[in-house]
């Protein structure tokens, strides 16, 4: 068994200060991906000795970043997609496992007015492009803040939300696009329809409290995956970020 968590701590040393050893003890994860670092390298020293650490920074201080920790090193890994528009800013880590790949992404978002749609909709279609290859190679696991709530089920308000970021149109139908390429959302695998399961919550007008949320933290998989499958969950009882933790375990 392998247990896998993803997290957009939103906020690295926000996070350290806070509770992140105590939930990374309490979890204890085979691999740790974190999203939304905010860092630099140098600029924090973790005290997790049993983990291997690869980073990816954003060149923009503060600003976005990536980080995998693992208790297995990876036969390789690799940074960026391989397209220079897109590696800039510290969003994609690559780890090469004997039986797979693991992708830890945190997707841009698309922002007030979906001013940055056009560029999220080029990220979309070169990402896809890129964990398809991969997937010729050995099956790929991606996880991540994927920043779109994929349908209704997905987020509290879908009516009042629809064409925001992370609920546009055109966001959702990439992520379908992704699951027709191939890919199953591990935690819908599980659980098609329970509601009120979510990943992600404003810090405005309480909504944590009323659990007014979005799920867009994810774990998605080659299908191919599938009968590896064990569990899936998500970490509403983690606090320390306006994210909490997804978790996924396979064999």
């Amino acid at each position: 068994m392998k247990k896998l968590i993803s997290w957009n701590v939103n906020g690295l040393r926000a996070v350290l200060g806070k509770n992140f050893y105590e939930a990374v003890a309490a979890l204890d994860p085979d691999v740790l991906c974190l999203q939304e670092t905010k860092l630099q390298e140098g600029q924090v020293t973790l005290e997790l000795p049993q983990y291997h650490a690869y980073w990816n920074y954003a060149d923009k201080k503060g600003y976005s970043g990536t980080l995998v920790l693992t208790k297995e090193e990876p036969l390789a890994v690799t940074y960026g997609i391989g397209i220079d528009e897109h590696d800039h800013e510290g969003r994609v880590i690559t780890c090469e496992f004997p039986e797979e790949y693991l992708v830890c992404c945190y997707t841009p978002n698309s922002q007030d007015g979906l001013k940055r749609l056009d560029y999220r909709m080029r990220f979309e279609d070169d990402f896809r492009a890129y964990l398809s290859r991969l997937a010729q190679t050995k099956p790929v696991i991606l996880c991540g803040d994927l920043n779109v709530a994929h349908e209704e089920i997905d987020l509290k308000n879908p009516s009042a939300n629809r064409q925001n970021a992370g609920f546009s149109d055109e966001e959702r139908g990439k992520f379908s696009e992704l699951l027709a390429a191939g890919f199953t959302d591990t935690f819908r695998y599980f659980y098609p329809d329970l509601r009120d399961a979510y990943s992600w919550w404003s810090y405005r007008m309480r909504a944590r409290e009323r659990n007014a949320g979005w799920r867009i933290d994810y774990f998605v998989v080659s299908d191919s995956l599938k009968d590896r499958l064990v569990s899936a969950a998500i970490h509403q009882e983690i606090f320390g970020s306006d994210h909490c933790p997804v978790e996924l375990v396979i064999r």
